[in-house]
Order: structure tokens, then sequence, then C-alpha cells
């Protein structure tokens, strides 16, 4: 059916953008012959994730439990948690590897791991953990030459525990002071060295560590050398975003990802477009403070997916959207009931807000799908 049929807000995904973006990653990896495991916290969507995974069980990562559990009840049963697990999720963790999930865990500190390890002797289970690597101190992990790191996979091994490997993530790719292709293939490769070296020291400690996991989406488009590592996890690659645009990642019109929204007044002040989009539908994540102010909270295009050039979101409220334009450029006066799309600023805090997402063809949807919410 035509997309003017459905409630808004709606979350649109076009398919043909889809398919490119999965290409562009695929193509991009086949020459190393690195492994590659699509991380689903983007979409949380079973049947968006078949199209990129490399086989209809997987290999996925997730960032919440309530999508490992997901993912299980519909036939995905290679999954990575790439969070490290708080104590108080093991129960839940114990239950979908007894359902014969290969859930594997994230750890980052030898307190983790010796919580792990107490609760999977107690429970006479094994578990799977990768050991979690800082590569350029953006958020979590271990560094490599961290005696922890050794001192966290003893502790495991002593208790019956398996070790599987080290995972990493250059998250300081998304906030690079000067973004370029090799800006990234060079954090690519710090992100490369670091985890392969954690890897090298657990082996050197007489771990077998078969797993190298690295993975973001500008590393992944851009690195160079992949030598060591056995899998490369992206996940935002699927759509892309406003961010990933501002950073040279992709264009603009790579974006997969829209809100479907609808004019329902203007504002008499200055003419602003009042939409049914507001923060719920959009989010308020206006990417890295500072660096993305153009885009505001989304840019805007008409109902078939073409950009209207100089209108942005420029305000949200819980239930509105206000659309205004750049300097120097009038906001047409469109219509009550004019159908709009909003380009996402970051595809993963928008897709948040929503049940469904609509498979679309142009202006055409040709399938709905159910998302994951929860923690």
């Amino acid at each position: 059916m035509h997309i003017r049929c459905l409630s808004t807000p709606a979350l649109l995904l076009d398919d043909e953008r889809l398919a490119r973006n999965i290409r562009r990653l695929a193509a991009r990896l086949a020459p190393f012959g690195v492994g590659f495991r699509l991380h689903a916290k983007t979409l949380k969507c079973v049947e968006v994730a078949r199209r990129a995974m490399t086989t209809p069980g997987g290999p996925v990562a997730v960032s919440t439990l309530a999508e490992a559990e997901w993912f299980a009840e519909r036939g995905v049963l290679d999954i990575c948690y790439a969070v490290g697990i708080a104590p108080g999720k093991f129960e839940r963790a114990l239950a979908l590897r007894e359902r014969g999930v290969a859930l594997t865990l994230l750890l980052d500190s030898v307190e983790a791991a010796r919580a792990l390890a107490e609760f999977g002797a107690a429970r006479g289970h094994v578990f799977e953990a990768l050991l979690e690597v800082d590569c350029d101190g953006h958020r979590a992990g271990l560094a490599p030459a961290d005696p922890d790191l050794v001192a966290a996979a003893n502790l495991l091994r002593a208790r019956g525990q398996r070790v599987t490997g080290v995972l990493t993530h250059a998250g300081s790719a998304y906030d690079l002071g000067e973004p370029s292709p090799q800006a990234f293939a060079a954090l690519a490769g710090q992100e490369r060295a670091a985890v392969v070296a954690a890897a090298e020291a657990l082996r050197a400690a007489g771990h077998a560590c078969p797993v190298v996991s690295v993975g973001s989406t500008p590393t992944a488009l851009f690195g160079e050398d992949f030598s060591g590592v056995t899998e490369v996890r992206a996940g935002v690659y699927l759509t892309q975003d406003l961010v990933m645009a501002g950073l040279g990642v992709c264009h603009v019109d790579d974006i997969a990802l829209s809100v479907l929204c609808t004019v329902i007044g203007r504002r008499g002040s200055d003419g602003a477009l009042v939409t049914d989009a507001g923060w719920t539908a959009l989010s308020r994540d206006a990417g890295l403070k500072g660096r993305f102010a153009e885009f505001g909270y989304g840019l805007v295009q008409d109902e078939n997916g073409n950009l209207l050039a100089g209108l942005r979101v420029n305000e949200t409220n819980q239930e509105h959207g206000l659309i205004t334009g750049a300097p120097g450029k009038a906001v047409p006066a469109l219509p009550v009931g004019t159908r709009l799309r909003v380009v996402p600023v970051h595809a993963c805090a928008t897709a948040s807000g929503f049940e469904t997402v609509h498979l679309c063809q142009g202006a055409e949807e040709k399938a709905s799908w159910p998302r994951c919410r929860g923690w």
C-alpha cells in the first residue's frame, strides 16, 4: 500500500538503499577473508538482520538481552551480547544457553570475571566469555598490556569457564577531530593492533583465544588490514544516518531510514511547520555536541523521499516537531495533512521509539516487520 495510508509517525526503511549499504560493506570486506558479525542494535529486527547475516542463524551481535531473547525465539542461535553483562542478568543468559543458544558474554574487569565464574561454578554451567579490550580510550575495556586481562582469563579458566577471545570497539571513530578515509584507516589499524596484541598476550598465557573481534561502521568500511582478526562487527552501516554523513562515511542519499510524519499546523511567530513527530519519534540525539548543528534533529524530505534542501527539524517537543529553514531559506506553506519524511541524525536512537519498521520501495510499503524493544 502507499505510505500515505500509514498512521504517523511511522518508521520507514528504504529497500533499495538498505540493499546498497549491505553490498557496500560485503564488497569492502570480501578481499580480506575476514568473518562478519552483524550488530543488530540499530533496527533490532530479525527480518532486516537476515538480509545481512551470513546464515539465517547468525552470527549476530546484540546490545541487550531482550534482543538476544527476541532473536533466539526466531531461530538465530549464534549471538554475542556485546555489552558488559551485569551480574543480575546471569540467570537470563543461562536460560538462553540452556535452550541451545550459543550466547557469548562480554567482560571487562577481573571483578566481572570473578562474578561470572562464581555463578557458573555454582550452577554447574560453562559460559563462553570474550574479554573487552580498550583500543582508543573511548569507553570500556582493558588495555592490551594490562595484567588484569590475563588475570581475568586465568580466573575464568580456574573456575571452569571458557575464554573464547577478545573484542574491541573503535568508538572514537565518531569523534575524530578531522574525519577522513585516511583517519578512519589509521584508527582501524590502531584497533586491529590493540586487539591482536591482547590476543597474543592471552595465548602466551595458555589461552587459545580463537575469537579476535573488531568493529565500528567507519573502521569496517575504511580499514585496510585485518590480519590477525577473525571477525568484523558493524551495525549502523545498514541504514546509515546523518552522523555518518557528517563524518564522510556515507552520503545523505545513502541513508535508508526516515520517519514519516504529518504537517499539523504552522507556528505564527515564524511560520515554522509543526508536525506530529516530536522527540518521542525522532529522539533528541543530535550527534556529538556542536559537531552536527546544521542537521538539527533531522533533515526533511517530501513524501517520496526527495530531500527538501534547506529544511530541518530545528525544535522538538514530546509530540511536536518544528521544521524551519536554514538562514535565508523560506519555509514553504505546506497545507495541513502534508506527509513529510525526516532523515535521522542517529538512526539507533530514532528507531528505538517504534514497534514496527515499514520496508518501502519509493512511496510504496512492501512489508512491515516488528522490532524488539526493551532491555
